[in-house]
């Protein structure tokens, strides 16, 4: 079997493609306690709001919301809580001088289980203009209506 038959995508940030141009995607653990491992297993995370920064040369990821379950009670998690991402020293050095030039930023773009690990690609992007998001919708609908003539 092939290693992308091992992944179960749990959560995409699809607007974060829409938003961004991206430039590298990079596959990174992520540090979780066990609540939160339930909680994103069972679909009740939300990447819209997330970013990734390099700090004392860690990688940390922001704004993920992973909403707590009802049956955890006492021991819920914090939802919106900084969260660590596990990456090879290399990558993140060549992250660091990346990131580094103007415009570039991290976004996570998805959270998906391989085999029992959940990991999260992030990607190295820039943002785009609004005349940029316009082109991608022509683009998008001009695909559209190819599809449709050709169905007919």
């Amino acid at each position: 079997m092939s290693e992308k038959e091992f992944r179960k995508i749990l959560v995409d940030n699809r607007k974060a493609r829409f938003e961004f141009e991206i430039l590298e995607v990079y596959s990174a653990g992520i540090s979780l306690v066990g609540s939160e491992v339930k909680a994103i297993r069972a679909g009740r995370a939300n990447l819209l709001d997330g970013f990734a920064r390099i700090e004392r040369g860690e990688v940390l990821l922001y704004g993920m919301h992973v909403s707590p379950l009802h049956t955890v009670g006492y021991f819920a998690h914090d939802p919106t809580r900084t969260r660590k991402l596990l990456l090879n020293r290399r990558e993140i050095n060549k992250l660091t001088g990346r990131v580094e030039e103007k415009g570039l930023t991290l976004v996570p773009l998805k959270l998906y289980l391989e085999k029992s690990w959940i990991k999260v690609d992030i990607g190295l992007a820039r943002g785009k203009k609004l005349y940029d998001k316009r082109e991608d919708i022509k683009k998008r609908e001009t695909n559209r209506e190819m599809e449709r003539a050709m169905k007919r």
